[in-house]
């Protein structure tokens, strides 16, 4: 969808991950992959088909139980301080969007995370990036305890951006979720990139 008519965005959502802050989940593997003695292949395999992922994200499971039985998966011993490390070491130094842009947005609407995330990752990063200080609200899967593309996340961030859906933009990387925005009533696009972003923002007149 584009050519909104202008004015009628009052807020911007935005996914995290590799939106805002990009990741290579191969730097995780590669590192249980060296202390286990597991391939890499073998680590994600493994990871995947426990399930414990999309638990801790929903928030269906404590961090330190997460920590447990991942551990145990991989036949790992990890202290807590040596598991977020290893845990956010996915996380690239630089970010995908620019501070410029979201400064320059935050000035005209409020903006909004929507994320599947977990509380180690989304503590590491509200750490590191200040670019998430800017955010007026944050809708998180792991708080909300469902994750995209459920309804009840978008409701969710609906309802911190303190409008009504089609007065939402919303951007993330992963095209089954801008799909279950736009099922939501959300004007979504896929993000890849800033330019493209930019792209898609200047076509509803929300930037020069």
């Amino acid at each position: 969808m584009s050519g909104i008519i202008e004015d009628v965005i009052r807020s911007i959502l935005f996914d995290l991950g590799n939106v805002l802050v990009p990741f290579d989940i191969h730097r995780a593997y590669q590192t249980l992959s060296v202390h286990s003695g597991f391939s890499q292949d073998e680590v994600a395999t493994r990871i995947r088909d426990s399930g414990l992922y999309p638990q801790y994200e929903s928030g269906l499971c404590e961090t330190e139980d997460f920590r447990h039985r991942f551990s145990e998966l991989l036949g790992l011993t990890f202290s807590h301080d040596e598991f977020r490390e290893m845990w956010n070491s996915i996380f690239l130094p630089e970010t995908a969007t620019s501070e410029e842009l979201i400064l320059d947005l935050k000035q005209r609407y409020r903006l909004v995370l929507l994320s599947n995330t977990n509380e180690l990752h989304y503590g590491w990063l509200r750490e590191k990036y200040p670019i998430l200080n800017h955010f007026d609200a944050y809708t998180l899967s792991y708080e909300v305890k469902a994750m995209k593309p459920d309804d009840r996340i978008y409701s969710a961030a609906v309802a911190n951006a303190q409008c009504e859906p089609g007065e939402c933009f919303f951007t993330d990387d992963i095209e089954r979720y801008v799909e279950g925005a736009r099922a939501f009533g959300i004007d979504a696009e896929q993000f890849t990139g800033e330019i493209n972003l930019r792209e898609h923002l200047r076509s509803r007149k929300m930037i020069d």
